[in-house]
């Protein structure tokens, strides 16, 4: 177990290195670039073209970080069990990705309801086998039970759909999910009910920090929804399986808050529609980090900003951890 902690971060940061500009040549060769929305900020107009399924060097090297630790039975069918998610997730997301790029009949993507509907199936599925290899079905916090049984299934369920959304949402600017993705995963270290999930923690903290090198600002490529939705999804299942759900919640609320804003403003939009007959906006555009954007925030001012509200998140979720509330 501790050969596989020591090697776990340098080998997911060093294989994201290596592999990062050997994916981006491919990727560029292949005319796999971001098509960039009419909608969104004007300025993020000239990233037109610069390759998107970054979220391949992640998982590449996750992958390379945990595969020593695989060997070892304390860890394998739990961490196995979020590898398989965290992959489904990132295969989803990939063909999104990939047809977002080349569109089938002039549709771009996968149609929101059937996406939707894979999602849950994949959570209802991991979920089922939770509940029957002997995982303790409940949601704990301040010492006592809050949810428990079918209740508990429902939330674990929607927190895995719920939380690899807004993982996805905020992948909006250079940067911004790397590092929120590398900030997250530090209080889920703190807990020692995700010591069976060290190392694959360690992995992802190394991919991540191994591709922010390309995809700081001036990003040289998106993580895309190959990405967002493999940690979103990775991160929510190492959660369920080690209970660590509120450290989750509390170290990932800018995820949260910052996906929430997108269904705020939808919310109220369509509520001022339907009842004055002209929508209205909560913010200038949603998720809530273009909103500062278009208020005249430089895109790195807004991404070292958010990752300054990481770090207190993180911090609450560590003092939460010592304290013994989650």
């Amino acid at each position: 177990m501790e050969h596989s902690l020591i090697y776990a971060f340098p080998a997911a940061f060093i294989a994201s290195i290596l592999c990062g500009p050997l994916i981006i040549k491919a990727l560029r060769r292949l005319k796999m670039g971001q098509k960039i929305s009419e909608d969104g900020p004007e300025s993020h107009q000239a990233k037109a073209g610069t390759p998107a399924m970054g979220g391949l060097i992640i998982i590449l090297g996750i992958l390379v970080g945990v595969f020593p630790s695989l060997r070892d039975k304390f860890v394998r069918p739990d961490m196995l069990a979020v590898l398989i998610l965290m992959l489904a997730y990132s295969l989803l997301g990939f063909l999104d990705d990939y047809l977002t790029i080349r569109p089938v009949r002039g549709i771009r993507g996968i149609s929101s309801k059937p996406k939707a509907a894979l999602q849950f199936l994949l959570a209802i599925g991991f979920v089922y086998w939770l509940s029957t290899t002997g995982h303790q079905m409940c949601l704990r916090a301040f010492g006592a039970n809050i949810i428990s049984g079918i209740w508990y299934q429902i939330f674990a369920v929607l927190f895995i759909v719920g939380l690899s959304n807004f993982v996805n949402i905020t992948d909006g600017l250079d940067g911004l999910v790397t590092g929120l993705s590398f900030l997250a995963c530090i209080p889920l270290l703190a807990g020692m009910a995700a010591y069976a999930f060290t190392p694959m923690l360690l992995a992802i903290m190394g991919a991540c920090l191994g591709f922010l090198w390309f995809n700081t600002n001036p990003a040289k490529i998106f993580m895309g929804d190959t990405g967002s939705l493999a940690l979103g999804s990775a991160f929510a299942g190492i959660a369920l399986t080690s209970h660590a759900e509120i450290v989750m919640i509390v170290g990932g609320l800018v995820f949260i808050l910052d996906g929430l804003s997108s269904a705020l403003q939808w919310a109220v939009f369509k509520y001022t529609r339907i009842t004055t007959g002209t929508g209205r906006r909560v913010f200038l555009k949603s998720p809530v980090h273009h909103h500062f954007e278009l208020s005249g925030w430089p895109e790195q001012l807004v991404v070292i900003r958010f990752w300054i509200c990481g770090v207190v998140a993180a911090s609450i979720a560590i003092i939460g951890v010592s304290s013994g509330w989650w």
